[in-house]
């Protein structure tokens, strides 16, 4: 893009008063933005407010420095080797993700960087061949290993993992995403963030961060340099399930973000995906409610890639691509949840895959107090028991 187009984009993105809705009007009536700040005052007002029309045409120095800081993010580290890209897509770029074409309210602008190509990685995979992964910022340790497996293994598939880069869920997803990633630079995964992309939010993922722009993408519509606002977060949610097939819901509370993005995506026709858990846990309520509603109930991530059947083509194809890269490849014994093997452990057995106490596997097994608390620790140093508030026990599973 050059410069002369890039900054009119920017300007009609960054004016006081002139929304994406305001700006997709203009678009449609006047072209391209050099065609809209070429036009008078009194034929802007044919369209827009005269307040409006008057701030497109003034010149604005804040207005400058936001485009300079934009231009300064884009040639950073530009033409050198092994540095992500870094793009910006309007909705007149032939890359622009056709998905996004399809909601509500498209964002005029897209702000990203991420492996080499990424427009075209992004073009291609989305929506077909990506699959949003959300759920609680605060989940259980089984759901924070469920979003982990479950990502890792659609990944491995040739599914693309889309999420928000938030604590909890999110994370996780991220990071099994990327798991096996061997270097390959091709898009395994992307954060769409309530930011300016050059930010990291929360602070404690900036390491993930960085290791998403070497084998994924981070996605904005927010110009360089904006900070984290609460009403950003609900707002990037319809990117989430407009970029993908479906979304898959981890874990969320009642009142969770994660149930406006399955929301939405059900409004777009896209597949909704729920993980059951316990009915004593909070963080399950939500999937259970989806449920309810029509989302697929879904125990592995085989049962994911068995509703999307349609692209078992695509998904395989791309899978072979990433075995060839040296990323692991799907194993088609993988993925069912450990509960539907058989165990052989007495204490787990007596467990289930509820929380319960101490004093009920007393009950249940017979054992010693000592014996048994001495066992509950192995299993916990196993990773086949996490300790809850309470005093209570849950038998960890496996996607």
């Amino acid at each position: 893009m050059e410069s002369g187009e890039l900054r009119a984009w920017l300007r009609l993105c960054l004016t006081d008063g002139i929304g994406p809705v305001t700006a997709r009007k203009l678009l449609a009536c006047f072209g391209l933005p050099t065609a809209i700040f070429a036009q008078s005052a009194r034929t802007l007002e044919q369209v827009v407010t005269s307040a409006q029309a008057h701030a497109l045409l003034a010149h604005a120095a804040e207005l400058d420095h936001q485009i300079e800081i934009t231009r300064r993010w884009l040639d950073d580290d530009r033409g050198v080797d092994g540095q992500p890209e870094r793009r910006i897509l309007t909705l007149a770029d032939p890359d622009y993700p056709p998905g996004l074409l399809t909601i509500d309210d498209p964002p005029t602008i897209l702000y990203g960087i991420g492996v080499p190509d990424w427009p075209r990685w992004l073009r291609q995979l989305s929506p077909g061949l990506s699959l949003a992964v959300v759920g609680s910022r605060n989940p259980t340790a089984q759901g924070a290993a469920n979003a982990f497996a479950f990502s890792r293994e659609l990944a491995q598939s040739g599914l693309v993992i889309v999420s928000g880069l938030a604590l909890g869920v999110d994370g996780k997803a991220h990071e099994g995403a990327l798991a096996d990633d061997a270097e390959t630079r091709q898009l395994r995964t992307v954060a769409v963030v309530g930011t300016g992309v050059d930010r990291v939010y929360p602070r404690h993922h900036r390491e993930l961060a960085h290791r998403i722009t070497q084998a994924g993408l981070i996605l904005s519509e927010y110009p360089i340099g904006t900070p984290p606002l609460a009403a950003h977060f609900p707002r990037r949610n319809r990117l989430l399930a407009g970029l993908t097939r479906g979304t898959l819901v981890v874990e969320a509370a009642p009142q969770s973000g994660s149930l406006i993005t399955a929301r939405l995506a059900a409004e777009q026709g896209r597949e909704v995906f729920a993980i059951p858990g316990s009915i004593h846990t909070t963080q399950a309520r939500g999937c259970h409610a989806l449920i309810k509603q029509g989302a697929k109930l879904v125990e592995s991530a085989q049962d994911v890639l068995e509703e999307l059947s349609d692209l078992r083509g695509a998904i395989a194809a791309r899978s072979t691509d990433l075995s060839a890269l040296g990323v692991a490849g799907s194993n088609p014994g993988r993925g069912q949840p450990e509960e539907s093997l058989a165990i052989d452990d007495p204490i787990l057995n007596a467990m289930g895959f509820d929380p319960v106490s101490l004093d009920a596997l007393l009950a249940r097994t017979g054992l010693p107090t000592p014996l048994l608390q001495a066992r509950l620790l192995e299993l916990e140093l196993e990773d086949r028991v996490t300790p809850l508030p309470g005093g209570l026990f849950l038998q960890m599973t496996r996607a």
